[in-house]
C-alpha cells in the first residue's frame, strides 16, 4: 500500500491537531508536517527532504493567503496536490479556484470520512470535484471552441490527445495503460509531453487545457 504524505496549513492550531491525529490514524495516510500560515509552509518546503502528495490549505490567512499560496506552490512546486478547505466556501468561487489549479475545494464543515476518501482521490487522479461544482464551473468557463494556437512542433499527437481525454476521466496512467494495451511507463512519457506542450503544470491545467481547446466538453467531465 502507498502511502500519502500530507501537510496541512491552517492557522485553527486546534482543528490543525485533530485532523493530524485523525490522518495519521489512517494506515495509507501520513502528515509530514503542519504550518500556521502561507509564510511558513513557503519558509519549509525547501528545507523538507521530501514534499508533500497533498496539501491541505485553508483560504483565508493573514498576509499570504490561501490563493496566492496556491500560485506560489503552481508555479515552484507542481507536484502537490492542493485541496483547499475553508470557512469561506462558495460554489461561486468554483471557476476561479480551479483556473489557479486547486485540484479540489471543499467546505471546512466536511466530515472527515468524505475528506480521507477526497484526499485518495486527488492523490490517484489529481483532481475532485462535485456536480453543483461541475455545474458552477460550467457558467464560469468558457465552452465556446477556440482555434487552439501551437508553436512549431508542439501539436499534440492523435496518442496524446487520447491520452489527455482519458485524463480527463480521472484514469490513472495503469488504467489508460491497460485500456491503450501500452505499459504504464509510455502513459507516463506522454503524460510528461502534454505538460510540456501545452504548458500546464498539473492535471487540473490539463483539464482546462482540453476544456479550452475544445477537447473535450465540460459535460464529459465525470461526476463523483
Amino acid at each position: 500500500m502507498n502511502t500519502i504524505s500530507i501537510g496541512i496549513v491552517d492557522d485553527d492550531t486546534l482543528i490543525v491537531s485533530l485532523l493530524q491525529d485523525y490522518l495519521n490514524a489512517k494506515e495509507d495516510i501520513s502528515v509530514l508536517f503542519t504550518a500556521e500560515s502561507g509564510e511558513d509552509l513557503m519558509d519549509l518546503l525547501p528545507r523538507i527532504p521530501k514534499l508533500p502528495d497533498v496539501l491541505l490549505l485553508d483560504l483565508k490567512m493573514k498576509k499570504l493567503d490561501g490563493v496566492e499560496v496556491t500560485l506560489e506552490l503552481k508555479a515552484h512546486y507542481p507536484s502537490i496536490k492542493v485541496i483547499v478547505v475553508s470557512s469561506h466556501y462558495k460554489n461561486s468561487f468554483m471557476g476561479f479556484m480551479f483556473k489557479t489549479g486547486v485540484a479540489a475545494f471543499l467546505p471546512k464543515g466536511i466530515s472527515p470520512i468524505e475528506l480521507v476518501e477526497i484526499i485518495r482521490i486527488v492523490a490517484e487522479n489529481g483532481f475532485y470535484f462535485k456536480e453543483d461544482q461541475l455545474e458552477m464551473i460550467r457558467t464560469q468557463i468558457s465552452n465556446k471552441p477556440q482555434k487552439p494556437v501551437f508553436n512549431y512542433g508542439n501539436v499534440l499527437s492523435e496518442r496524446e490527445i487520447e491520452i489527455l481525454r482519458l485524463i480527463t476521466k480521472q484514469k490513472t496512467a495503469k488504467e489508460i495503460g491497460e485500456s491503450l494495451f501500452i505499459t504504464q511507463r509510455t502513459v507516463e512519457g506522454h503524460k510528461n509531453n502534454l505538460f510540456v506542450k501545452t504548458g500546464a503544470k498539473n492535471i487540473a491545467g490539463l483539464v482546462i487545457y482540453a476544456i479550452q481547446n475544445n477537447i473535450i466538453r465540460m459535460e464529459d467531465l465525470p461526476l463523483i
